[in-house]
Parts: structure tokens; sequence; C-alpha cells
């Protein structure tokens, strides 16, 4: 075959050190350890070989530190996903492992993954993390209700959620050593729906002392979690801020309140996301898509970022990105299967998540497209399908700056009623073939 990149070289990433090759020959592999010192040793060596591109696996978090050193060093660096690197079977050594990725880089015949710019990576770094904040308090919350359930106290049957105002006001009470039902119900907040009467009957603990210290201390664990995300959220609003206000004219764009869209317990709370949001993508109203919540406009700007979309030339390759497009395989003019890939990005969930949602509304554009898909294949390929088209119809409007406007627009019941008044009116028109001037109407 022929070369095509001529000064190529193959790096195989390992935790404890980097095996490089320039060429096929035993004198052509060098190993370097992982130090700041071996990496600036390792790129003076591929200088030193005329290098000007590399290509190494994205093998968990140890590539980071040498694709930085190396992309400072001028180098182009390909980041190559582990699968398309995937040698022979036999007996495989470093060594091989990266000659065989310094040859099919000579070869052309590996391509990048997708990478954000540094702006993006810091998004998501606090975004990623803040994620795993809330996934521990909801281990943290589910160890609550199991001490609440061994001490017999059933507040999981009486409070919707155990860490509202309610729950958590009766669980500090119940921590501090309050045992007499009757004062517990009397913290019942004005809005819960059980009346102090049930509550109380529900709160008839068996006092174990093991139990209470276990629910005291993830009583404790959950307050430090909650605070850590509300320091983490403002992080991620002065991050935000930072990168709109380098640009006067996105400081200056005001985005449309949307009171109807609900703000999840979860949702960053302290900072408005739909202005911000609006003001990050210049002017682009992700949020007036049915279905997309913060979490969703949240979860595109720390993975795509602002021009990060712009990489994919058309939405098909977006799509294919975000393993949510069929991956049709054909032989011999016949079609072996077409079955959406495995794996599973943020934002790919993040969409999903979106997708159900849609398919509980009702009378909109993407909800009558998802319960279409859903008759013929059922619900689970009607949530790929409608992730799919939102993820469409968001590369449109973030690549071409043009608002969502959907084919049908929403109508409240008046406006219902006068369109069915309209379009009978029209059909007897048609039907009866008059004219204005026999019914009375006076034309210009």
């Amino acid at each position: 075959m022929e070369i095509v990149n001529p000064r190529a070289a193959g790096i195989d990433v390992g935790s404890r050190s980097h095996f490089v090759a320039v060429g096929q020959g035993a004198d052509q592999v060098r190993e370097f350890g992982v130090y700041e010192s071996d990496l600036r040793e390792l790129t003076r060596w591929l200088l030193s070989c005329h290098i000007t591109t590399v290509a190494m696996e994205s093998t968990g978090t140890y590539w980071q530190n040498l694709f930085t050193a190396l992309q400072q060093a001028g180098l182009e660096v390909l980041l190559c996903n582990g699968k398309f690197t995937k040698n022979i079977k036999g007996r495989k050594t470093d060594v091989q492992d990266c000659q065989w990725i310094q040859r099919l880089h000579s070869l052309g015949l590996l391509s990048g993954s997708f990478l954000p710019d540094q702006a993006t990576e810091e998004l998501r770094t606090y975004c990623r993390h803040r994620s795993s904040l809330l996934e521990t308090a909801a281990i943290t919350t589910q160890k609550m209700h199991k001490y609440l359930r061994l001490l017999n106290l059933r507040l999981d049957v009486v409070v919707r959620d155990v860490t509202g105002q309610t729950g958590m006001t009766i669980i500090e009470a119940v921590c501090q050593g309050e045992t007499d039902p009757e004062r517990l119900a009397c913290f019942r907040h004005g809005n819960c729906r059980k009346s102090k009467e049930e509550i109380a009957q529900a709160l008839h603990g068996n006092g174990r002392r093991d139990l209470l210290f276990a629910l005291s201390q993830e009583l404790d664990m959950y307050k430090t979690l909650q605070q850590k995300i509300v320091a983490c959220d403002a992080a991620i609003e002065q991050l935000l801020r930072e990168q709109i206000g380098a640009d006067e004219q996105r400081r200056e764009l005001r985005a449309e309140p949307k009171p109807y869209k609900r703000v999840n317990k979860n949702a960053p709370q302290q900072m408005d996301l739909n202005q911000l949001a609006y003001q990050y993508y210049g002017g682009v109203d992700l949020l007036r898509i049915e279905g997309v919540s913060h979490a969703t406009v949240m979860a595109l700007m720390s993975e795509v970022g602002a021009e990060g979309i712009r990489k994919f030339p058309t939405a098909k390759q977006f799509t294919n990105w975000l393993k949510l497009c069929p991956n049709t395989k054909v032989s011999g003019g016949r079609v072996l299967s077409s079955h959406t890939p495995k794996g599973s990005n943020r934002l790919k969930i993040a969409l999903r998540n979106a997708a159900n949602v849609i398919g509980n509304l009702r009378e909109t554009h993407l909800s009558d497209f998802f319960k279409r898909v859903a008759f013929r294949k059922g619900r689970q390929a009607a949530v790929s399908a409608t992730a799919r088209k939102l993820a469409v119809i968001i590369w449109h409007m973030l690549t071409y700056r043009v608002p969502y406007n959907p084919p049908t627009q929403y109508l409240f019941l008046d406006e219902k009623r006068k369109l069915k008044l309209v379009q009978r009116i029209r059909k007897n028109i048609a039907k009866l073939d008059l004219r204005p001037e026999d019914v009375g109407f006076a034309t210009a």
C-alpha cells in the first residue's frame, strides 16, 4: 500500500511507560517513562527523528498529559479509538502494538476522535464532577431509606421525598434524639398531602442505637454533598460568565423567560441557565425545543462546547458519533443487520432522556413522531429515533444559527377551536362553490 504519512510515529500508551515507534525496525522503538522529564525527552527524540504526526490509543486517562506535551511541541497528534488499532490475533507485546499503530498511521488508515477545546474541557470537568456528586448523594439517600426502614420509621410511605423539607426536618429531629411521633409529625410542611395523624402513625420506631448512629452519619454525608454541589454550581457559573464576558455581542443577548420549563431539584438552582445557555450559543435558544431540559443543555455545553459541533460537517456524522443512527451492514446486496451500535456517552444519555420525556407529551411535532414510531416498533426504538431527531435539530440550529421552527406549532384550546371552525367554513364554501359576492363580502 502507498505510504500516506512518511513521517509518522505510533505510541502504545501505558500506565507506567510509553512505547514509541518511528519505524518497523528493532532500533526504531524506544520506551519512555511517564514523568514530566520523560515526556520532554520523548518529544525531543521524535523531533530529532523529523516526525510530524503521531498516533496513539485513547487508553483511560493515561494519554492526556502525553497528548498535551506533544501538541505543545507542534506535532500533529491523532487520538484513536482502541477498536480501530487492534492487531491480528497472535503474540502481543507493547513493541508490536506501537509498531502496528505506526504502520496503520503511515498508511493513512487511522481516524482521530473528537476532542473539545480547552475551555469546553474545563467545563466538562466541572459538570462530570457534579454528576459524580449527584450519584453519590443518590446512594446516600438510598442508605437513609434503608436505615429508616430498619428503625421502623416508615417515612417513605407518608412522604413522597424523604430529602424534601418535611423529610429532612423529621430526620434531623430523629438523629437529635426525638422519639415522640406526635412531635415529629408537627414538623410537617404545609404542602405535604398526608395529615399529621397519618405521619405520626408511621413514626413509631424501635430506637436502636446502632441504626440511629448510621442514619446520622449518612445525614451528615448528604448535607456535605449538597454543599459541594452548590460550590460546584458556583464554579460552573463563574466559568460560563468568563467565557461569555469575553464576547461583547453575546453579553448583550437576552433570552425569553420560560416559566413553563420545570427546574428539577438536581438542576443548578442558583444560576439562570436559560439566559447563560442563550448567550453561550450566541442567540440560539435550545430550550424552546419541547422535552429539552436544563440537564440536556448542560450536557451539550460540557460535552461538545460552543463551536465543537462545527467539527462535524453533516448532521449524519454528528448522529454517528453519538451512536444514534443504525449501523447498516450489507453483504452481497443483502442487509445483514441494521442495529444501533452499542456504547453511550453522556450526551447520548441526555438526549435519550429528553426523548423519553417527549413520549409523554401531547400534540407536539416531536411527540407525534415518537408515537408513530412507537406504534410500529415499540417504545425503545421510538426513544432512539426521537433522540436522533433531536440531535439533527440541534445540529441545524447551532450550525446555521436558526431558531426552532417545528412544522406544527402547539395550539391552546381556544386556538384549536378557532382553527377547526375556519376549516369547516372553508370546506362548506368549497362544497357549495360560493363566491365572495354570493355571501355579501366586499372585495378590494
